[in-house]
């Protein structure tokens, strides 16, 4: 599906509201062939404007209301990865076609494709994947999907995940002797509380996926040494968030190191658990 068709097949949700209403009435065609995007979604959300304005009309003089149609779920998941992946990148958590992410589907999973840049997403091209890992449709998905698979099949409240190469966390999990991210912040221990931390393997390594899955049992976030983590979460937005602050707090940890630093205490971690239980 070319990107043009794509996002004429996903209107503004106010058009979707009043298309049934619409039905008997003249309407503008769209013409889609050669438009740029931004130029496409202009005409669409102007033909959406009108028609709201044309159903508002309709309401007030007492013919039926304004259906309310639900969006696609697969195309709502494919525009948000798009939308995470663009602004992890532009904000610098990733960089050349490093990382990926995935949404969890009743079927399988949307995951990014390999080899793709996560600022520059095409929503039309994002992978999909059966439950056993098979791909379905899209590009090529990552060749890491597999460890997006077994987070999903340990966790399964998760329904995102991110896994990034940012330069933080890639430079504590290179620390020889490092045993994790103490609680620095009040936000690190709500958001990851415990970090597992999984040797080294060669990217692609199947074998990678079930150090993850033992280490997913009992943490939603991972980091893998001399890589990168993969964090989960209750939504695709909810994993970016984790994996923000996991990265931040790396990034914090390496400015403490070597000066005498003071972190929350037992009974503080105590009260943040019980007014933010996970």
């Amino acid at each position: 599906m070319d990107r043009a068709k794509y996002y004429v097949s996903r209107p503004s949700s106010d058009l979707v509201k009043v298309l049934g209403l619409l039905e008997k009435k003249p309407v503008i065609a769209i013409e889609a062939e050669g438009l740029a995007k931004d130029e496409l979604m202009e005409r669409i959300d102007a033909f959406a404007m009108s028609a709201v304005l044309l159903a508002d009309k309709v309401v007030q003089s007492g013919e039926q209301e304004v259906p309310q149609v639900e969006a696609t779920t697969d195309n709502e998941l494919r525009e948000a990865l798009a939308l995470h992946g663009r602004s992890l990148y532009e904000r610098g958590y990733a960089h050349g076609s490093s990382g990926n992410l995935s949404v969890r589907l009743p079927d399988g999973l949307l995951i990014t494709p390999t080899n793709s840049c996560l600022g520059r997403l095409d929503p039309a091209r994002i992978a999909k994947v059966d439950a056993a890992g098979k791909h379905v449709s899209g590009d090529t998905p990552s060749k890491e999907a597999f460890l997006h698979l077994a987070m999903y099949q340990e966790r399964p409240a998760a329904e995102g995940i991110v896994h990034l190469h940012c330069t933080h966390c890639v430079a504590v999990s290179c620390l020889a002797d490092f045993t994790g991210l103490p609680p620095i912040t009040a936000y690190y221990v709500m958001r990851i509380r415990s970090l597992g931390l999984v040797p080294y393997y060669r990217p692609g390594d199947r074998a990678l996926a079930e150090a993850v899955r033992k280490k997913a049992k009992k943490h939603h976030a991972v980091l893998l040494a001399n890589h990168g983590p993969v964090v989960a979460g209750k939504s695709l937005e909810d994993a970016v968030y984790n994996a923000e602050e996991l990265e931040e707090t790396a990034k914090l940890f390496l400015l403490l190191e070597g000066r005498r630093a003071r972190f929350l205490e037992t009974e503080q971690i105590a009260d943040l658990e019980k007014h933010f239980p996970s």
